[in-house]
């Protein structure tokens, strides 16, 4: 272990990164169930036997890139398909399906053809460095920024989206932020739920108990402060499932099979590329939706290894990452990899944080969560029954910490204080780093132009502004 990733060197050991690789799944654990049901629309579409092939092409596809990135770049961060693209991606498969009459699954098998050259540009740009050069021509404030950005997304998942609660009668979701604390009083909280209360009772105390946890171990400097606190909720909301709302948290178990559906992923997408009904819907709208891809894929996946490359201390003085060329090519590999297996663009998580936060600092907490993502093949129905809320309370700690970046941004400059300020709002708000980093470029390039500074900026950056200018007002 310690000739391959350099333990010593990077000051850890390899009990820490364990305990790393396995806080970082406890936290994308969610990730195995929510894509098939994104792209598959709970099963609605394409039937379980696409459900059965996106959840092992998840599995799998997110392990590659994550065994690319340990081997290759050494470093802590997990992959997996990425939020937000993967929703536009299932609204790309049914576009195709209404414009060509295909079914949902040979529209989704024309689009992973998508999937597959975005990965395939990408591998291309990283081996030339031209993606390298790229996070280059973000301007340093802006790259400060992206920690703290990615801080106050993390807490925003936390808080909002990361535990929805439905009542009896179908209702809701219901989330923490908006329905519970965001109510004027318990009792109309209560009248807006129904039955749902108690269960958004029970996630907000097992959020703020695994929450506190996790700060107070932390301060006696207890490393596996992250992932005990994440148990602690855990227990919490098991014994409170039984006790308060008679339910069993692991009846999920008695009829959970553990034998994979290799067959379904043989017969629906492993492999299953179709060509012939991506150019049915026409030159033009195939260019447009590459482009799409690419530019969302490419500053999410940039934005989320510079914000925890900074949590970890792993940039240099200029705010460049060392190994970002094979970091960005673990990332182009999992892709491919998503579209040849069956499932949307995999990019870096920002849950990744976790691990670093808990001392991973290689590329075994990497090689570690890939790991356990592979036997999730094997054992889904027991990372399926992980709360929501316990993992809410990592999400929440590393947002906060991650807050702490703001310092290192020079807010006396308006050329840094206007973009980091339009950027570390916009991300929460629009769940997407690369759109917000997108809005930052513009806002610093207005600034420098007509402040008379125009020269201090480099072409590169110029042209990725215009590329943003572009895709936020231009393309249809």
């Amino acid at each position: 272990m310690e000739k391959i990733f350099k333990l010593k060197q990077n000051g850890t050991t390899v009990r820490t990164e364990l305990i790393a690789g396995f806080t970082t799944f406890m936290t994308l654990a969610y990730i195995l169930a929510l894509n098939p049901n994104l792209l598959t629309n709970f099963g609605a579409d394409g039937g379980p036997t696409l459900w059965n092939a996106v959840f092992l092409s998840t599995c799998i596809a997110s392990a590659v890139g994550m065994f690319v990135m340990a081997f290759l770049a050494n470093k802590p961060f997990a992959l997996a398909p990425g939020l937000g693209l993967n929703s536009f991606f299932a609204v790309v498969v049914a576009n195709i399906a209404s414009l060509t009459g295909l079914t949902y699954l040979e529209a989704y098998q024309s689009a992973l053809c998508i999937i597959l050259v975005e990965g395939v540009v990408f591998l291309a740009l990283s081996i030339v460095n031209v993606r390298e050069k790229i996070v280059q021509a973000i301007p340093l404030g802006i790259r400060l920024g992206i920690a703290p950005a990615i801080g106050l997304m993390l807490m925003n998942i936390g808080f909002g989206s990361n535990v929805g609660i439905y009542a009896s009668d179908g209702s809701g979701p219901f989330y923490v932020m908006r329905d519970f604390f965001g109510a004027l009083t318990p009792s109309l909280a209560r009248n807006n739920m129904g039955d749902a209360y108690p269960g958004i009772v029970l996630a907000v105390v097992t959020m703020f108990i695994g929450l506190f946890v996790i700060v107070i171990l932390a301060h006696y400097g207890i490393k596996a402060s992250v992932l005990i606190g994440m148990f602690a909720g855990c227990v919490v909301y098991w014994i409170g499932d039984a006790a308060f709302l008679h339910e069993n948290p692991f009846a999920s178990l008695r009829t959970a099979s553990f034998v994979p559906a290799f067959g379904d992923w043989a017969q629906t997408t492993l492999f299953h590329l179709n060509f012939n009904g991506l150019i049915q819907t026409g030159w033009f709208t195939v260019i447009t939706l590459v482009i799409t891809f690419c530019i969302i894929d490419m500053f999410d996946t940039i934005g989320t290894l510079v914000g925890t490359a900074a949590k970890a201390d792993m940039l240099d003085e200029e705010g460049n990452m060392p190994q970002m060329k094979q970091a960005l090519t673990a990332d182009a590999v999992g892709t491919i990899a998503g579209s040849v297996t069956g499932t949307s663009t995999v990019t870096t998580f920002v849950e990744s944080a976790a691990g670093v936060e808990a001392g991973g600092r290689t590329g075994l907490t990497a090689l570690t969560t890939g790991i356990l993502f592979v036997a999730c093949i094997f054992i889904a129905p027991i990372a399926a029954i992980i709360p929501p809320a316990a993992t809410s309370s990592a999400l929440i700690y590393v947002g906060i910490l991650m807050l702490g970046g703001l310092k290192n941004v020079d807010f006396s400059k308006m050329e840094q204080l206007v973009p980091v300020a339009l950027m570390i709002i916009a991300i929460p708000i629009s769940g997407s780093i690369g759109q917000g980093i997108g809005i930052a470029m513009i806002a610093f390039v207005i600034m420098k132009l007509f402040t008379g500074k125009g020269k201090e900026v480099s072409v590169l950056t110029y042209v990725i502004a215009a590329i943003f200018a572009v895709k936020f007002f231009l393309i249809v």
